[in-house]
């Protein structure tokens, strides 16, 4: 029934797939039933006369995406370029050269500045110098302040459907003289209309929003977080007002830390695709993005991006769907679906929650998301580690993955609800617990010693070297936090200071509204704001 069904691969989050990681991924896919593939592609590609676009990112070389493409093709799995000329393109105003000519503000692009289409029609030409398909996505998602930056100091407030307007007529002149069909996300005419808004079953499309589209051009319809039939019935309706061809994209949550959210992926696609199909939506792919440093391999969600596809064939029946997967991957569809369960600490968890990533970071002493702790998680996590270890063992190609989750899971039995501890014991004066505590501490800091290496190993098996400089920064910050903790405990114990004046001061709630809701985890999809209170 469909024309496309795919799936785009985040490759601008700082984790770049290797290339022969990128085939093996397109021929897996081919497996499951998708024939298209969509590399997200910010910066993150070399572009002829822009040496600074890119650079140290890890960008694909022209030779590296036409090797690509050419395997792709190959097997039946058409390769498009999903790249950004609006916004998102905030890596590349880290250089002068980009940000004292074309940053209007944020992340975003200046409109009508003429280097702005040099640079656009730089990344087009180069493009169709690579990819073989006749489409390409343009991007424009998220341009929430598009034209109220350098652009608003030159040119005076304007209406910003007409600046969007008069940018996208630009843009498809380009993509135009060098054989491209773009697609674009669609959230800007709902924005702009709806004060912001997007996600809205009572959005508002008139004649003008319509025309402000321009002709030739295919609107993506994105959602991730809506579970019922109704709500996609509704958008897509709304997308049919524009006369244009409508392509759907979902999500496969790979984007809240190490561990991906198959369940929800599962939950929340399961109506889209019911929607699809009733619309006639022929175009379909589905999400796999990185954000906050791309943590979680996108193997993982394999189980997910199959029932997904079966979803759209009409096929429902989960026995059936766990069978097929088995024969045709040789994994167990359920031991992959427990890759979800280091975010599964309460019966309540929303599809956001993401506690083993901002409870590993979070700071002993600090102690500021001390108030969200679930009771019982820790011994959730030492039982979390067995499961994941012995699912480790059975696993015919991604028991490394399984290893690496087993080992975040380990960790977090002892250091999940650390800060909770060492509060209490000092606010006791119980030396005796303090002086354990200092051997948890030391603990923690070989078990996460053991897990960088394992996290380390499934990076470097999976992409690039570019970007884990972050990864180690990270881990290592926390490391070395570790043990400035544990040596001013002991400190402490030992008499050679009297206090120590974080562990002194009274914990607020976090919700600051004296209610905390325990039986919830938290949202934390960014290190800086989870690792401290103060600024980085």
């Amino acid at each position: 029934m469909s024309n496309y069904f795919g799936a785009m691969l985040d490759m601008s989050r700082n984790a770049v797939m290797k290339p022969d990681e990128v085939k093996q991924y397109a021929l897996t896919l081919k497996k499951l039933g998708y024939n298209m593939l969509q590399l997200y592609t910010e910066d993150t590609y070399e572009v002829d006369g822009e040496p600074y676009f890119g650079y140290l990112r890890g960008r694909y070389s022209q030779d590296e995406l036409r090797d690509i493409v050419a395997y792709c093709d190959s097997i039946g799995v058409e390769v498009i370029p999903c790249v950004q000329t609006l916004a998102h393109l905030n890596a590349i105003f880290k250089w002068d050269i980009y940000r004292k000519t074309i940053l209007d503000y944020d992340d975003i692009l200046l409109i009508e500045d003429p280097r702005t289409y040099e640079l656009i029609e730089n990344m087009v030409k180069t493009l169709r110098a690579c990819f073989t398909s006749k489409y390409i996505h343009i991007g424009c998602d998220e341009a929430h302040m598009v034209g109220l930056g350098k652009y608003l100091d030159k040119h005076g407030y304007q209406n910003r459907f007409d600046i969007i307007r008069r940018h996208l007529d630009k843009v498809l002149e380009i993509t135009k003289k060098y054989n491209f069909h773009p697609m674009m996300w669609s959230d800007m005419f709902f924005r702009l209309a709806n004060k912001g808004i997007y996600h809205s079953a009572d959005a508002v499309i008139t004649d003008d929003i319509v025309d402000s589209c321009p002709e030739g051009i295919d609107l993506v319809f994105w959602e991730y977080y809506a579970n019922t039939y109704d709500f996609y019935d509704t958008m897509i309706r709304s997308h049919q007002k524009f006369r244009r061809d409508i392509w759907f994209a979902g999500g496969n949550w790979t984007w809240m830390g190490w561990a991906p959210h198959n369940k929800w992926s599962v939950e929340s696609m399961q109506p889209a695709m019911q929607a699809c199909r009733k619309h006639g939506i022929t175009n379909i792919f589905t999400t796999l993005w990185g954000d906050d440093g791309k943590e979680c391999s996108y193997y993982s969600v394999l189980p997910s991006l199959y029932a997904i596809r079966r979803f759209y064939d009409g096929v429902e029946d989960m026995d059936i769907i766990k069978r097929e997967f088995a024969e045709i991957t040789g994994e167990d569809f359920d031991a992959m679906m427990r890759l979800d369960i280091p975010n599964d600490i309460t019966d309540n968890r929303s599809y956001s929650a993401n506690p083993s990533k901002y409870m590993l970071y979070s700071d002993p002493f600090l102690g500021f998301l001390d108030s969200t702790i679930v009771p019982d998680a820790p011994a959730k996590y030492a039982e979390y580690a067995r499961v994941l270890a012995k699912d480790a063992e059975n696993s015919k190609s991604f028991g490394y993955i399984f290893t690496c989750e087993a080992k975040l899971c380990e960790v977090l039995a002892l250091k999940y609800d650390l800060g909770v501890r060492t509060h209490k014991a000092y606010k006791d004066k119980n030396m005796d617990a303090l002086r354990a505590l200092a051997e948890d501490y030391a603990n923690i800091i070989a078990l996460v010693e053991e897990f960088h290496e394992l996290f380390e190993e499934l990076w470097f098996r999976e992409n690039k070297p570019h970007g884990f400089d972050v990864q180690d920064q990270r881990i290592g910050g926390l490391l070395l936090r570790l043990h400035t903790c544990r040596k001013r405990l002991l400190a402490y114990v030992n008499g050679s200071i009297d206090s120590i004046p974080e562990l002194e001061e009274a914990l607020l709630d976090y919700h600051s509204n004296g209610n905390p809701r325990k039986e919830y985890a938290l949202t934390f999809n960014n290190w800086s704001k989870t690792v401290t209170v103060n600024p980085i």
